[in-house]
């Protein structure tokens, strides 16, 4: 299986569990609760913090972009509850910023073709294929020509149609995300076998982008072998918004962030080996000499 590079960091089967905080949309349009959240997750020991960059025009399918949504800001169209949340090249010029005092990367997941081009304008370690647009070949087609890796997240997909999406991206330098694309938790549904598939399937790196409340599949993901872990981060999970109750919050993404490099010392090297710790434990309860 190969490897690839997010900036200056190695991400494959011999290299740290690459941890990613998802803040996505989880800013509410508010700057200052952004660059908290960049701050958890430097706190947390994260290795890289990720946004998600849309279109509203063009993402927002037509039937839904004057239905009424109720707001911390009132009622108003969805559309304009899109553009109300949606940050520009001002707020992102801000994040780069932030993120390059606090020392940690960030990247995006583009929706729209205009988004992935918007990104130019900043120095990204990489591109984020969201599960929505695994099927879009416009924009994997796009993201190819910018000649950076590409995460692919598999969510709400087949076999084949994941096969479809990696005919049209560089396998050299794709890592895919193991993903199941429902905000009600229900363990049946996450299935994390599927890790162990991809990695039969494909020559390239398999990570897990996790949607489930608490983090104990998460844990198990990094055991399975997952070489990159995603998963949304909120200050609060009872925060107004559409992902904060599937979030981590600060106090469980500290603990996450601990277990899973706890469980990267824990796998170790496969060799059975008589730790100079068990010499004790041998010398008082073995009755017989050893062989």
């Amino acid at each position: 299986m190969l490897s690839i590079k997010i900036g200056d960091t190695l991400i494959g089967p011999n290299s740290p569990i690459f941890i990613v905080g998802e803040i996505g949309i989880n800013h509410n349009g508010e700057i200052s609760l952004a660059k908290q959240l960049i701050d958890v997750a430097v706190a947390s020991g994260c290795n890289a913090v990720k946004f998600q960059k849309r279109s509203p025009d063009v993402c927002v399918p037509q039937k839904q972009k004057f239905l009424r949504r109720e707001t911390p800001w009132g009622s108003m169209a969805y559309i304009d509850y899109r553009h109300r949340i949606e940050f520009g090249e001002a707020e992102y010029r801000e994040i780069d910023q932030y993120c390059v005092k606090k020392k940690i990367p960030w990247f995006a997941s583009c929706w729209d073709v205009e988004s992935v081009d918007f990104m130019d304008a900043f120095d990204l370690p990489c591109y984020k294929v969201a599960s929505a647009c695994l099927t879009d070949n416009t924009i994997l087609r796009c993201m190819i020509l910018k000649n950076k890796p590409v995460l692919l997240s598999t969510g709400m997909s087949s076999m084949k149609q994941v096969h479809g999406a990696v005919s049209q991206l560089d396998s050299d330098n794709l890592l895919i995300l193991h993903t199941t694309s429902s905000y009600f938790f229900n363990p049946d549904e996450i299935n994390l076998q599927v890790i162990n598939t991809l990695r039969h399937e494909f020559d390239c790196p398999i990570g897990y982008s996790g949607h489930e409340n608490g983090y104990a599949a998460t844990l198990a993901a990094a055991a399975l072998g997952a070489v990159l872990i995603e998963r949304h981060i909120t200050l609060d999970r009872r925060m107004w918004g559409s992902d904060h109750a599937i979030s981590l919050d600060p106090q469980q993404l500290k603990q996450m962030v601990r277990d899973i490099r706890i469980i990267e010392r824990a796998m170790g090297n496969g060799i059975k080996t008589i730790y100079e710790s068990e010499q004790l434990a041998s010398e008082k309860l073995r009755n017989c000499k050893a062989m």
